[in-house]
């Protein structure tokens, strides 16, 4: 039986992640109470018949004081042994309020009384949720990511892949004036090297075209940087997946996120599959480019 949690902040994709993992064979229940967590993996861990079923279940603050439960249920459910995953789905407050104000719905913790606005339903939200985030096996960042790449995401975390290769890596490129990935476990900057945004040829290129990389890569510390980078990253995926960790978040960050960071995170990804790494790629500005990702 494999069991995934799926939870997170009000807005930040849960059904969509849910209609993902019913297309790859799970039974989904939706807003499960987290004290019925143990039941409902009792009911199919019982069978004999249901041993391999693959079951999520979501369960968020719309139960609001029924989620003070949901850490006595993990704890049972480690006890008995049953295998699970906490799927997490974040986004930034910005995201959150444009989602909730183009559906017109409300969010869950906003009461008829109007005492909350919505930006202080999300920072109550995000801060009542910081302890199971923090207890995630894996985090997605959905702020910038269309439900498309979102569905990709999701399906890329579930396959069914062998033990040594448990452990997915996740590369982004992002430009500093848009901020930092809140999700990402590494950062790295790039904005120390030669910049093609100042070469005349090369501005209006994204750093996954050939012109682009070779410029960048043309350089003597862009290569060595590369080097380090990919060797080090080689060195430690070995003990994240030793201590558990199944996601590793790996970000490349440039001024405006359309040369340099792009073009690392390219190559990177392109080297990291060459070791039999799972990889997942993401390039958060480039659609205000007329780029999709």
């Amino acid at each position: 039986m494999a069991l995934i949690v799926v939870t997170g902040l009000s807005g930040a994709g849960k059904s969509i992640a849910t209609n993902a993992l019913e297309d790859q064979g799970y039974y989904c229940v939706d807003n499960l109470p987290p004290k019925f967590l143990v039941s409902f993996a009792d009911l199919y861990g019982m069978s004999e018949s249901n041993r391999e079923k693959k079951i999520a279940t979501v369960v968020d603050i719309r139960g609001k004081d029924m989620f003070d439960d949901f850490y006595q249920a993990m704890e049972e459910l480690s006890r008995k042994k049953y295998p699970y995953k906490i799927l997490f789905l974040d986004a930034n407050t910005q995201t959150l309020i444009n989602r909730y104000k183009f559906t017109r719905r409300r969010h869950p913790l906003m009461d008829d009384d109007g005492t909350l606005s919505l930006e202080q339903a999300v920072a109550l939200e995000r801060d009542f949720l910081k302890a199971t985030r923090n207890r995630a096996d894996f985090i997605v960042d959905t702020s910038v990511l269309k439900p498309m790449q979102l569905r990709e995401e999701i399906v890329s975390i579930v396959s069914e892949r062998p033990e040594k290769d448990s452990m997915s890596l996740r590369v982004m490129s992002f430009g500093f004036k848009e901020g930092i990935p809140a999700d990402a476990d590494m950062v790295y900057d790039v904005r120390c090297l030669p910049n093609p945004y100042y070469i005349e040829e090369l501005k209006a290129h994204t750093g996954r075209e050939a012109c682009v990389q070779e410029y960048v890569m043309s350089f003597s510390e862009s290569k060595c940087l590369f080097d380090k980078i990919t060797d080090m990253i080689r060195f430690l995926l070995p003990y994240y997946r030793k201590e558990g960790k199944n996601e590793l978040v790996v970000a490349f960050g440039c001024t405006g996120g359309k040369h340099r960071s792009v073009c690392f995170a390219e190559l990177f990804s392109a080297k990291m599959r060459e070791y039999d790494c799972r990889v997942f790629l993401a390039h958060r500005e480039l659609e205000k480019y007329g780029e999709q990702n």
